[in-house]
């Protein structure tokens, strides 16, 4: 199925006893571009988040926001600064001598001197972790994914309806290209015969003037080309392959060829038709930018 690069998604819950955010969103990019804004201290978890977004995207610029909240159930060992704390004491013992005020000091007035303690917790079993924050992402992403395949499928059918489109108008100059070499043979006729007056025509010069005119405007090849890249543009969407690059290129061609007619037909009806194809075409290079 067609994906846009565009996506939103996002899981909020709990996971083994942690509590766990995990949000993702993404725009257009070439290549797969991830950025992770994590908690201090969980960088380890990026690696992991990498692998994990790999098997759903391949292409886009992707950024993705992860909280972890702390087990309450890990150890923790607190130890005092003895030497510090009795330096508080003193200093505060000695503050109050001086200035003759109220000696109050107690627990709670030395336990606001947070430096006096060294808090230390087992370390994160990262393993672990990394399960949990990937299942909370396995979550994230199918919201994700589905909004990414809904965009999808709209660039999709757009596509195709102007890709259709494309093929009427390549009806309507392979229709109309014939009748401009018989009108060119028509008007040059008339033009010799005003200019010869009651001279004899040379039947076989306007023949062969007739066939160069074809020869140099036949557009037959660039048609029958663009109907066959546009087959292989349907072709391509209808895939559940990542297909944004290869439409990127088929795109290339199309105009290609449509430049190449418009450069050869020498009637304004056509030319116009020639740039109704170029405007279509644009306006499906646009959307394939979209496209995963």
């Amino acid at each position: 199925m067609i994906k846009s690069m565009t996506g939103y998604g996002r899981f909020e819950g709990a996971i083994d006893g942690r509590r766990i955010v995990f949000e993702i969103k993404s725009v257009n990019h070439r290549f797969f571009e991830l950025q992770c804004r994590l908690q201090r201290g969980y960088g380890f978890l990026e690696e992991s988040i990498k692998e994990l977004l790999g098997k759903y995207i391949s292409r886009g610029k992707v950024d993705v926001f992860v909280s972890v909240e702390a087990d309450e159930n890990v150890a923790a060992d607190v130890k005092l600064n003895h030497s510090l704390a009795a330096g508080y004491v003193n200093a505060l013992k000695e503050l109050s001598e001086k200035y003759g005020l109220r000696d109050d000091i107690s627990v709670s007035t030395i336990s606001k001197y947070t430096d006096i303690f060294t808090v230390s917790k087992a370390p994160e079993d990262e393993e672990k972790l990394c399960e949990i924050v990937n299942a909370a992402g396995e979550q994230a992403l199918k919201s994700f994914m589905e909004m990414r395949e809904r965009e999808g499928e709209k660039l999709k059918n757009d596509v195709l309806e102007r890709g259709r489109n494309i093929i009427s108008i390549v009806s309507e100059i392979e229709e109309r290209s014939p009748k401009t070499v018989e009108e060119y043979r028509n008007k040059l006729y008339e033009r010799l015969k005003e200019v010869l007056a009651d001279t004899t025509i040379d039947e076989q010069r306007m023949i062969t003037e007739a066939a160069i005119f074809a020869d140099k405007t036949a557009v037959a090849e660039e048609t029958v080309r663009l109907r066959s890249h546009f087959a292989q543009l349907e072709q391509i969407l209808n895939d559940s392959a990542p297909a944004g690059r290869k439409l990127d290129f088929i795109v290339q061609e199309m105009n290609r060829e449509a430049n190449t007619i418009g450069s050869k037909v020498c009637d304004a009806e056509l030319a116009h038709k020639v740039v109704a194809i170029k405007a279509d075409l644009e306006k499906i290079r646009e959307q394939i930018q979209n496209i995963e």
